[in-house]
């Protein structure tokens, strides 16, 4: 009888060592040969199951695999594309049923956030419901680091050391011309509901008085007056301000201030730049000549100054995944669990995906100081190790040299074709 296949998907919007799980689930599945046979991929994450367009993994070579670690985004293209609930859709859970089944896949590994894991958790369902054996494991992902019940996400570490590089060399650039030049710098970061990528931007504000001035977390409603007077009150003593805000800023009402009207794939809300808004109010209201920048896809693509710790930690949660469901789990997640702070020391986990699926974890309100501008030493002890330590990719020709796989796709053995 044939050895059961394995299938890899990436899934929402890519970090910049999401491909570093990639490459622990691949090497992983490779040493052991004698329990899975090939490892596919999806082409755009769930939509390539869905349509049967794979990925062999097989075909590319150790070293190409191994480049994977240090490579952003994602290797085999991710996709914005939620399945609803097995009620409302069944036959969408069915199709991927029928697609494993064709190609022997039984073991589904999902990379992705909340919502992808309540995918995964569905599909263990179905194929319990099926009587299909597919063992399930999801393997967690995101910046925004909001998954409940792991320490951390594998990519917020990253996200976390870039953008607090990033204010505190803009700092820099701002006190040195705000005698005639610029007295507001703002900068928009990542965070819709949980404002951890803003917590990470104080870490820069390493002294009393060091820049970021001002953070403005989702967690906390905007008070404009309240604001406006912080910034006037910080240029007159500073001859400048450096404010962190996250994107998914919310007034009193609960409505984002950015808030464009459109949605995305899941639903959410197309946020459409909190930062000018935000500078537009300083100058209208206080006058002061301001800039703005917005992270945007710079803070989860920079794995030229990605965290060493994030870096393993995604790694550790894709190997963990293929031992997990060769040990016979389904329906389960491995976590980053925190051992100790200092030193920092952490070890694998395992949740259920029941506990995962749909779930946000926000900033503690302990973790933000009274006024609500800054992060408390509670959040700087936690926030630190994750960013710890660099891992810098190859270079070649002054550029960091990445991988792009050649991704050959695997015959397709199903009559009918499916429309997304």
């Amino acid at each position: 009888m044939a050895k059961p296949n394995a299938f890899y998907a990436q899934s929402g919007g890519v970090t910049a060592v999401i491909n570093a799980s990639a490459c622990g689930v691949i090497e992983t599945a490779r040493k052991h040969r004698d329990k899975i046979g090939k490892l596919y991929a999806g082409r755009h994450g769930i939509l390539g199951a869905l349509t049967e367009d794979l990925i062999d993994t097989s075909k590319e070579s150790e070293a190409a695999i191994r480049a994977l670690r240090h490579t952003p985004a994602g290797a085999f293209g991710s996709a914005r594309y939620k399945l609803k609930g097995l009620e409302q859709n069944r036959a969408e859970y069915e199709r991927l049923i029928d697609v494993f089944r064709a190609h022997n896949i039984r073991y589904f590994f999902y990379n992705g956030g909340g919502d992808s894991q309540d995918t995964a958790y569905k599909v263990s369902q179905i194929g319990e419901q099926l009587a299909y054996p597919i063992q399930c494991v999801g393997i967690p992902k995101t910046v925004d680091n909001d998954l409940p019940l792991t320490d951390c996400c594998p990519g917020f570490g990253s996200v976390a050391k870039y953008v607090a590089t990033s204010i505190r060399e803009a700092g820099f650039d701002v006190a040195s011309m705000a005698k005639t030049s610029t007295k507001v710098f703002v900068l928009e970061v990542m965070g819709r509901h949980a404002g951890w990528i803003t917590a990470a931007c104080g870490l820069a504000a390493d002294k009393p008085g060091a820049v970021p001035h001002i953070l403005l977390f989702p967690e906390i409603p905007f008070e404009p007056q309240k604001f406006l007077e912080r910034v006037d009150q910080t240029v007159k003593e500073k001859g400048y301000c450096v404010i962190g805000v996250s994107e998914g800023l919310q007034d009193a009402e609960g409505k984002f201030l950015s808030e464009s009207g459109l949605r995305d794939a899941f639903g959410h809300a197309q946020l459409g730049g909190v930062a000018p808004v935000i500078a537009n109010l300083v100058r209208e209201r206080l006058g002061y000549k301001y800039h703005w920048a917005v992270a945007d896809y710079l803070q989860r693509a920079a794995r030229h100054i990605a965290s060493r710790t994030d870096v393993a930690q995604a790694y550790a949660m894709g190997k963990a995944a293929v031992e997990f469901a060769l040990k016979g789990h389904n329906a389960v997640m491995p976590i980053v669990v925190r051992k100790s702070s200092k030193p920092y020391v952490w070890k694998v986990g395992m949740v259920s995906l029941a506990d995962v699926a749909n779930q946000e974890k926000m900033l503690p309100r302990d973790f933000i100081t009274p006024d609500g501008f800054g992060i408390t030493a509670k959040c700087r002890r936690y926030l630190e190790p994750l960013i710890a330590g660099e891992d810098f990719p190859p270079f070649k020709n002054g550029l960091p040299d990445y991988v792009t796989l050649r991704n050959i796709a695997v015959p397709k053995k199903l009559k009918t074709a499916f429309k997304v």
